[in-house]
């Protein structure tokens, strides 16, 4: 089968963030363990594997995602590469995909084209990760090198949300990874994101992120989609505006990604980018 390396996040190869792409036959999943062999071998921060159901199931196809270490609940920059995809691969239908996800329900995504007839924005709609704030974990502090100002819970999407002053602190962050790893693994949380409003108005978007998983695998994400379902909530709350939102990752391979609150959903749009394709033999 083919398997395809693409770009999220970006409109332009070696930026963003990289997801392997693997587009199965309308079959049985293959063993998990296979999947996690495929998904450790391409060692990109996550590989999607989609699955096409038969007519009548409610949804186009199924959809799941693996880090190199472990099977995640939700990705959103895969999924955004799963969708671009099936666009060269003229497999949407009417532009649109309905993707059936075990973790996080429903997922629909469309996409326009571009000039060239595959480069125009994909859109994901994602269940929103409202956010609740809490004390500042033990060790957090320390682990980050800087003290939060605030840290929030984000429910089922299981990531610490640690606001930080200004982008200039988001930016200049360098993490003890080995301390994070301990803490997420402490507090049964998948990650931590950290953000700030961004310096300078008219920058070109509202706040800046970065994010951190090494107990999954994921010392930094490049560009996180599903973070962004909890950022979402949050800066629409502070800024007090729920469209035309956008967020800067500010890690070494930086992406944009627009975002929009529609009460208990988040709308991701951003490009991707095909960067490799080839035959996997296994």
């Amino acid at each position: 089968m083919r398997i395809r390396i693409v770009d999220a996040f970006t409109n332009r190869p070696f930026a963003g963030n990289p997801a392997g792409v693997c587009l199965l036959p309308a079959a049985p999943w293959p063993d998990d363990a296979w999947l996690g062999q495929v998904a450790a071998e391409l060692n990109h921060p996550e590989t999607a594997f989609a699955r096409r159901l038969p007519a009548g199931a409610g949804a186009d196809w199924e959809i799941r995602w693996f880090t190199p270490l472990v099977e995640a609940n939700l990705c959103g920059h895969a999924t955004l590469a799963t969708v671009h995809t099936l666009r060269r691969e003229g497999l949407l239908t009417g532009g649109s995909v309905r993707f059936l996800s075990r973790s996080s329900g429903l997922l629909t995504a469309w996409a326009e084209d571009g000039e060239d007839g595959a480069g125009g924005e994909i859109t994901l709609d994602f269940p929103a990760a409202p956010v609740t704030e809490a004390a500042v974990p033990a060790g957090l502090a320390d682990a980050l090198g800087i003290r939060p100002e605030a840290t929030f819970r984000t429910g089922v999407l299981g990531d610490l949300l640690a606001v930080l002053p200004d982008e200039t602190a988001v930016r200049a962050l360098r993490p003890d990874l080995a301390a994070i790893a301990a803490l997420s693994l402490r507090e049964e949380s998948r990650g931590v994101i950290v953000t700030a409003a961004a310096d300078t108005a008219g920058s070109g978007y509202d706040f800046v992120s970065r994010f951190f998983a090494p107990a999954r695998g994921i010392p930094e994400d490049p560009v996180t989609g599903s973070a962004h379902t909890a950022l979402a909530p949050y800066w629409a709350a502070r800024l007090g505006r729920a469209d035309a939102l956008v967020g800067l990752q500010a890690s070494g391979r930086p992406g944009l990604v627009r975002v929009a609150l529609h009460g208990d959903r988040v709308l991701l749009t951003g490009r991707a980018v095909t960067v490799l394709e080839a035959t996997l033999r296994v």
